[in-house]
């Protein structure tokens, strides 16, 4: 992957970093979009990488559309003419608890707006994309929950998930793929006129959702696992039946291992991972 381009948008922690991680093992040059490039000065295993050239730090918000814009020019650059190959768009914000509400982001449709900003700015040839979504976040999505986890999501994760539904929903429209009205998370989400500036129906072809368990900081089972003949973990087209948690590590071990060096079998799917 010596001449991979990536941007990282949402890539200071968790899921985006770890993956990030092992896209700079294999030898890709990975640009972060950050509001605080700081965040990474005591990471030996990040600053290796910037000394090296591999890893880029590009200060900005991804709420702030020309920010994005720029990050896709810095994220270009190099001896080659090449493009950006590869948009890992992982954002989340930090929750707070509120009795009346659950867990909440400020501002409420953070990783709405931010994939918006992104698809309004996208380069020619557009990349691929791999987004970070969660289960249960649809009315069918949800059904299939285990029933002790219903009450988490209906409640706990309810303001959030909106946010990430109404990523999914900006994604389904771009892409041409179906979505149920019932599961719009609305204007105070998606904006007024929130269809304006990104890809038309049918439009976005190279992008992959993925939909993730109950996340946990667990290890990555994939790595440890001695036997290949028992997956670490579980993946679907769609929902998984049964899904409970997976580790936010195994996550990244998919994104990197599964998706990005399989590209053709997940590209225009949405896919769970859970264990």
């Amino acid at each position: 992957m010596n001449n991979t381009k990536v941007l990282a948008i949402g890539g200071s922690r968790n899921i985006g970093y770890f993956s990030s991680i092992r896209l700079l093992d294999l030898g890709a040059t990975v640009t972060f979009l950050l509001r605080t490039p700081k965040v990474f000065d005591n990471d030996e295993s990040i600053q290796k990488y910037i000394r090296s050239g591999k890893a880029r730090l590009i200060q900005g918000d991804a709420l702030v559309k020309d920010d994005v814009k720029r990050a896709w020019a810095e994220a270009a650059k190099g001896d080659d003419d090449k493009p950006v190959d590869t948009l890992l768009f992982t954002v989340g914000g930090t929750p707070h608890f509120e009795l009346t509400k659950g867990f909440v982001i400020s501002p409420p449709n953070l990783v709405t707006q931010s994939l918006i900003n992104c698809l309004e700015t996208l380069p020619s040839p557009a990349p691929k994309i791999i987004t970070i979504s969660s289960t249960g976040l649809t009315h069918a999505s949800h059904q299939k929950l285990p029933l002790l986890l219903k009450p988490i999501y209906g409640y706990l994760l309810a303001v959030p998930h909106r946010d990430k539904c109404g990523a999914e929903e900006v994604v389904a429209h771009s892409a041409g793929w179906s979505w149920d009205a019932q599961d719009s998370p609305g204007v105070d989400i998606l904006g007024s006129n929130w269809k304006a500036g990104i890809p038309i129906p049918g439009e976005l072809k190279k992008i992959v959702v993925v939909r993730p368990a109950m996340l946990t900081d667990g290890e990555c089972r994939a790595d440890q696992q001695s036997s290949k003949r028992k997956k670490a973990y579980r993946v679907n087209e769609g929902d998984v039946d049964s899904s409970w948690t997976v580790s936010r590590k195994d996550v990244a071990h998919f994104l990197v291992e599964g998706v990005v060096k399989n590209w053709d079998e997940w590209e225009g799917k949405t896919v769970s991972i859970a264990y």
